[in-house]
């Protein structure tokens, strides 16, 4: 059985023209440089002001540290997510993976990872 742990902020996913603005005392902030942008998704209350952004994002993670052997964990969850007709915003980190759903979808999302054999921790 998969543990799965809500985190309890709310997040924004944003596009910054400046990493200069983006907060990096937060405790979350996921950064994605490439040659054509720079991506970001923080806690919303850190969302810089100057940037293109999407807010009312609430994420889960995989609870525990992951080992890189381990496969398809993340096309698993978005399987049963995509079924249930929610759509998801994936971050993976060195020790574990992240999935951010649209508030709305929170409890639906919740309850078919649940009927999916999925635990979630307190």
């Amino acid at each position: 059985m998969m543990r799965l742990q809500i985190l309890p902020q709310e997040f924004s996913v944003c596009k910054v023209d400046d990493s200069s603005d983006i907060d990096l005392s937060d405790d979350f902030v996921f950064i994605g440089k490439t040659d054509r942008e720079i991506s970001l998704v923080c806690t919303t209350v850190s969302a810089p002001e100057n940037c293109i952004r999407e807010d009312g994002w609430r994420a889960f993670r995989v609870a525990g540290d992951l080992d890189f052997s381990l496969v398809g964990i993340i096309s698993k969850i978005s399987g049963v997510l995509a079924e249930a007709g929610i759509g998801i915003f994936v971050i993976s980190t060195y020790n574990t993976d992240y999935v951010l759903v649209k508030e709305t979808n929170l409890d639906p999302a919740v309850r078919v990872l649940t009927e999916g054999g999925y635990d979630f921790a307190g």
